[in-house]
This record gives structure tokens, C-alpha cells and sequence, in this order.
């Protein structure tokens, strides 16, 4: 359990903490409501400047569980397909339940044992293909193009690998290493993600100072920015290799 600065509410979402309050504030032993909204917006996917997809998304506490939700929708008018995701969570982080579908085809991802276990329908009418995965319900999930997946991921690695200490956050030293499961891909890797610090950059034409953590694997090389004046929400990420920005509307 830890204390992140500014926090104004109780989340549970994926977090070792529950409580993510000012340095130096004690922490608020009310109960969570019922039915609480944690975050909500879009993020713009900007692939060589233009906007190619807007992703929606919500995350919401319903009775100690997390729920966070997520649609994408393409920019080009002509494209009426979207997907839709839903990842349900304990407040320790364990998975519960993980769905995802583009209209057509579908998956989903349950605990089963000491395995996860993704049950994939290529279409309405095929039959269900299962595969495990010998990974604990802790593990985390970031699905293809779903951005709101890296905030929830940012969240667990500050709340767990993170303390405020004299007014500034303070991180261990070299990155963390986090297994995650890739479910469109049907695959399972390790990422490592690490504090860079405090930077100054330029969105829509004004500079902010933003925390910079970095996001890497095998294959990849992300670099995010959260906020940690508005409860850490994920602002800008840029992935240099597919020219490709993604900013907070």
C-alpha cells in the first residue's frame, strides 16, 4: 500500500493500494460507493500526424470490482467496424473476466486454476478454440490498441514500486519487469517498465511538465507521460517506430 500525491478518491483498479491521497495526508477509511467512476475520456491515435483511431473508455468501480471499458473506433468515415473491450479486476489486481470483440470474431479471458485460459470465436457461427496459459491471475493485460491498458498498467507499477518523499516521487532504481498477456496475439511476454522523471513537453501547442516512464520489450520501445497533478491519467504516449503519437482529448 502506498500514497500518491494528490489522489482524491479510493480506487481498487489493479492496484496494490486502495487509498492514493496527498504526502502527508492520512488516508480516508470511508468506503468506496457503490458504483464509482475513477477515469473517462478518449485518447486521438495519430499515425504520421493524422488521426487514424479514437479510442473511448471509462474505468469504474462497481462494488469493489474494476471495470474498465474501452471502444475504438477509425477516423475514416467509411470504416464502421470497431471493437470493444472489458476488463473486470479485484482491487488486488487479480483478473476476473477479460472480452473482446470486433463485431464478428471474439474472445475471452477467464482464470482457470493456476492458468489463464482465453477461449477464442472467430466468427457467430465457429466453434470456441481454447488455449492456457501457464501465467498467474495477477498478470496483466494489454491488448492490441488499447491504450487505456497502459495506464492501468502505469497505475500498478507506480502504486507498487512507488513512495512520495519530499514532495517528489521517488521509484527504485531500474526498470520493473511485468508478465502480460497479449490476447488478440494469443501470446504471453515480459515488459519492463521504468520512471524516466519530470519533462516538458508540447500538446495541441502548450507545454506541459509531465512524468515519463518508459514501456519496453523485447520488440518495443514506448515512451508514456501521466499527469500527476490529475491522478496520474496517462496523457501522451509516442511510439517513435510506427510514427505514431496518442494524446488525451
Amino acid at each position: 500500500m502506498i500514497l500518491i500525491a494528490r489522489m482524491r478518491w479510493e480506487i481498487t483498479v489493479v492496484l496494490a493500494c486502495t487509498a492514493l491521497l496527498s504526502a502527508g495526508e492520512k488516508k480516508d477509511t470511508a468506503k468506496p460507493a457503490t458504483s464509482q467512476m475513477v477515469d473517462s475520456g478518449a485518447f486521438g491515435v495519430f499515425v504520421k500526424g493524422q488521426r487514424a483511431v479514437t479510442e473511448t473508455f471509462t474505468i469504474q468501480q462497481e462494488n469493489g470490482t474494476s471495470v474498465v471499458k474501452s471502444r475504438l473506433q477509425e477516423t475514416n468515415p467509411s470504416a464502421s467496424a470497431s471493437q470493444t473491450s472489458e476488463l473486470q479486476m479485484t482491487g488486488a489486481g487479480e483478473l476476473i473476466h477479460y472480452d473482446w470483440t470486433d463485431g464478428t470474431g471474439s474472445l475471452v479471458v477467464t482464470p482457470n486454476n493456476e492458468f489463464l485460459l482465453e477461449k477464442i470465436t472467430p466468427s457467430p457461427s465457429a466453434k470456441a478454440a481454447e488455449q492456457p496459459f501457464l501465467m498467474p491471475n495477477t498478470s496483466a493485460i494489454l491488448d492490441n490498441n488499447f491504450f487505456i491498458h497502459r495506464q492501468v498498467l502505469a497505475w500498478r507499477y507506480l502504486a507498487t514500486n512507488c513512495r512520495t518523499e519530499g514532495g517528489s516521487l521517488k521509484c527504485q532504481q531500474g526498470s520493473v519487469e511485468f508478465g502480460v498477456l497479449v490476447p488478440q496475439d494469443r501470446t504471453s511476454l515480459r515488459v519492463r517498465m521504468e520512471l524516466v522523471g519530470r519533462e516538458k513537453v508540447t500538446i495541441r501547442g502548450a507545454e506541459r511538465e509531465l512524468l515519463r516512464l518508459d514501456l519496453k520489450g523485447e520488440a518495443f520501445s514506448w515512451a508514456l507521460w501521466v499527469d500527476d497533478k490529475d491522478q496520474f491519467k496517462l496523457i501522451r504516449v509516442l511510439i517513435p517506430d510506427a510514427n505514431t503519437e496518442v494524446v488525451r482529448d
